[in-house]
């Protein structure tokens, strides 16, 4: 067919039939469209979803881990608390045998016959193993020497004018604390350093007036 019987045939289209062609081309583009935003919308739908989903998952897992934490705390305390009022009366039998000890005059100690020295011994190990089987159960000493006066656990018996050391550090232990995790068992009497006073003019004397 010549380029003459084409143009022939193109211009013989009705065209009505043209323009019904044109309207279904148009329909079609904007079945198209129309498609196409459905699909946008539901994606984003979707992806809204996921991202409630993913933020209810990780607020539950939060809440799983913070009652995980909780019940364990709530184990070791009531494993450690649970012989709190025992080992308070320990401690009495700890003070007796440390005062026992601390009684005998080390020059005594090495002039004691064998029979001493094995009783001295014994109270000794007692003593000692009294000390382990407490630790053994959460419960440690506490040792304030040196340290920042703290009222949690220390009890201030008397104050010792002292200017080498910060005010309110602890510079003589009365008598030993005791802990048990982070509850006090019986808080350490200490001694507590203080600024010495100053040293005023002398009695009598005349201060001077012209510095």
């Amino acid at each position: 067919m010549t380029a003459d019987e084409n143009a022939k045939n193109k211009a013989a289209i009705d065209p009505a039939q043209a323009a019904n062609e044109n309207a279904a081309e148009a329909r079609q583009g904007g079945a198209y469209v129309d498609e196409r935003i459905t699909l946008e919308v539901q994606v984003g739908e979707l992806q809204s979803q996921v991202a409630e989903l993913k933020d209810k998952y990780l607020r539950a897992h939060a809440e799983m881990e913070n009652t995980r934490r909780r019940a364990e705390k709530d184990v070791a305390d009531a494993r450690n608390f649970s012989i709190a009022g025992f080992a308070r009366d320990m401690l009495a039998v700890a003070d007796n045998l440390g005062r026992a000890l601390s009684a005998v005059d080390p020059a005594i100690r090495d002039a004691a016959d064998n029979t001493l020295k094995t009783l001295l011994e014994g109270v000794e190990l007692t003593n000692r193993e009294l000390a382990k089987a407490l630790e053994k159960h959460g419960v440690r000493l506490l040792e304030p020497m040196g340290q920042k006066f703290d009222p949690n656990f220390h009890q201030a018996m008397f104050e010792i004018p002292d200017d080498t050391v910060p005010a309110g550090t602890v510079k003589q232990v009365v008598q030993p604390g005791y802990a048990i995790g982070e509850r006090v068992l019986r808080p350490a009497m200490v001694g507590v350093s203080k600024a010495s006073p100053k040293a005023g003019p002398a009695e009598g004397g005349e201060v001077d007036k012209t510095a």
